[in-house]
């Protein structure tokens, strides 16, 4: 797809999970593509898929690959939402077991002391997406220091996160944004605490999500791809035909020539408002 108008170039529908040999064979023909219409591939954005990097150096040669920033802050995220939900279970360990019935009142500070840690537990799972949203507001931030009191792993993670919004502002270019990232492999390295939770931010395809910095037409993600992939998976869900492979097939061609005709039509309804209004 050209991410830039948003339009599928070609297309390929597998009934088998992909591997190198079709990725090569896919580029093959989207190269012939855009040879007839005389024109050259300047850069693509893939997600994070280790089966790319590859085929596109022997199709393509040495062209700028964008991994896709979308796909890699998503991983980074569900690792830190689910390093939450561990601490969440921790919490719970350390609940105190009251009896079944009406607490006698020798057991009433216990019976509290579970309370607090239940409204802790609750409000960490009801605000977990305070941890990786993208830029808090004051009140957000209020929010977030007060249900992460006595827990600093929590709230280094918090800062991690933002560091690692920060290594994608497009006012930087690549060699700082690689300098950030190298200090912040070294503090996380130094965070015991956090263990394994963020392994993704030592990738290599990590440093391929920071090469839209050097290149101001190069998209940092396949928005028109995956909002194309969202548009068949809730199709299959409400057109119950269109799961097999022939259908898939069809339904694409057919959105393509809609997209090829769009132009004509976007005319036609220009002429006839025009011609409505005198």
């Amino acid at each position: 797809m050209d991410n830039h108008r948003f339009r599928r170039l070609i297309y390929h529908v597998l009934d088998h999970d992909p591997t190198q040999v079709d990725i090569r064979a896919f580029f093959e023909r989207l190269k012939a593509a855009l040879e007839a219409r005389g024109l050259f591939l300047a850069g693509i954005t893939t997600d994070g898929s280790p089966l790319y990097p590859e085929p596109i150096v022997q199709v393509f040669g040495h062209i700028p690959h964008q991994v896709c920033q979308f796909h890699t802050i998503k991983e980074l995220t569900k690792a830190v939402v689910h390093a939450v939900a561990k601490v969440r279970k921790a919490l719970k360990a350390t609940m105190p077991k009251l009896g079944r019935g009406r607490p006698a009142k020798a057991a009433m500070t216990r019976t509290r002391q579970a309370k607090r840690l239940q409204a802790r537990i609750g409000a960490l799972f009801e605000y977990r997406h305070l941890f990786v949203q993208h830029g808090l507001t004051p009140a957000q931030g209020r929010m977030l220091m007060r249900i992460t009191r006595g827990l600093p792993t929590l709230r280094r993670l918090r800062q991690i996160m933002d560091q690692v919004y920060q290594l994608f502002d497009r006012r930087c270019r690549s060699e700082t944004a690689l300098a950030k990232l190298g200090r912040l492999r070294g503090r996380i390295r130094r965070f015991k605490q956090i263990g394994r939770t963020l392994d993704k931010l030592f990738s290599a395809s990590l440093e391929k999500a920071l090469t839209f910095l050097d290149d101001a037409l190069l998209p940092s993600t396949s928005n028109g791809v995956e909002r194309g992939n969202r548009r068949h998976r809730k199709m299959q869900k409400t057109v119950y035909r269109v799961r097999t492979h022939q259908h898939i097939t069809d339904r694409i061609a057919l959105d393509m020539q809609r997209e090829a005709q769009a132009h004509r039509r976007d005319t036609v309804t220009a002429t006839l408002h025009r011609a409505r209004n005198g």
